[in-house]
């Protein structure tokens, strides 16, 4: 809650920033609109950014369902077998060496201008972090653990998610709170580089014909949907997390 606060405190002090920055420069409207114009854009065109919201919305959490699951699979993976470890690792970081805006294309070309593309793009931002804190957090388990249960005689399968898999929950825990952060992106470019419907698209259309206070309003709504998203995962987190919040 206190950061909600500290939040919506820092939002509107560089809402007040901006308003005396375009009164001091005299800034055009089709150049920066006040925050006060983009409000009352967001007020009059709310049936138009629900909309919107709504496709952009559903892309996100289909994204992140997906970026977790498969993130979680390949640590796991990672960790059980140590030549998929040598194999996979050198692709996964020449992944990241490939930019995003340089794929969309290709995405939205296998998987058409639907919502399938945008998801796949949201899938790829947040897999490798996912992936990444997982699998470093696996590494990590403390080694009075695995000496006790080394004592016990466990299978590596019973080690892998009885014993190192709960000590990975913190790291997975901060790739988690990463993950919704990003995840917006992904499906902001995918709509960008083609799409009918959503946010990006929103943006683009009125970037088009030069309705500056629409698209800060879209622009708005995305920033209030990640920043809802990252205040319920790490209320979830911390709810069922207990004790990292405790080692934070």
């Amino acid at each position: 809650m206190k950061t909600l606060i500290k939040s919506l405190g820092l939002c509107l002090s560089l809402a007040l920033l901006w308003q005396l920055v375009v009164y001091l420069f005299d800034l055009p409207h089709y150049l920066l609109p006040t925050p006060i114009d983009v409000g009352n854009k967001a007020i009059e065109r709310a049936d138009l950014l629900w909309e919107h919201a709504q496709i952009t919305g559903i892309e996100i959490l289909l994204g992140l369902a997906l970026g977790l699951i498969l993130g979680l699979m390949s640590a796991l993976l990672l960790a059980l077998s140590k030549w998929l470890s040598r194999l996979l690792l050198p692709l996964l970081l020449i992944s990241q060496a490939i930019p995003v805006f340089a794929i969309a294309p290709l995405l939205v070309v296998w998987f058409g201008y639907g919502m399938a593309s945008k998801i796949a793009m949201t899938v790829l931002i947040i897999y490798f972090p996912v992936t990444a804190s997982c699998y470093d957090g696996l590494r990590n388990t403390p080694k009075s653990w695995l000496e006790l249960a080394q004592t016990m005689q466990i299978s590596p399968q019973a080690m892998l998610f009885k014993v190192r898999l709960p000590a990975a929950l913190p790291s997975l825990a901060s790739g988690l709170r990463i993950a919704v952060t990003i995840a917006p992106i992904g499906a902001v470019i995918g709509e960008w580089v083609g799409s009918s419907q959503g946010l990006g698209y929103l943006m683009m259309h009125a970037n088009a014909r030069m309705q500056v206070d629409l698209m800060f309003a879209a622009l708005l709504v995305l920033l209030i949907i990640t920043l809802c998203l990252y205040f319920l995962a790490d209320k979830l987190l911390n709810r069922w997390l207990p004790w990292v919040s405790h080692l934070r």
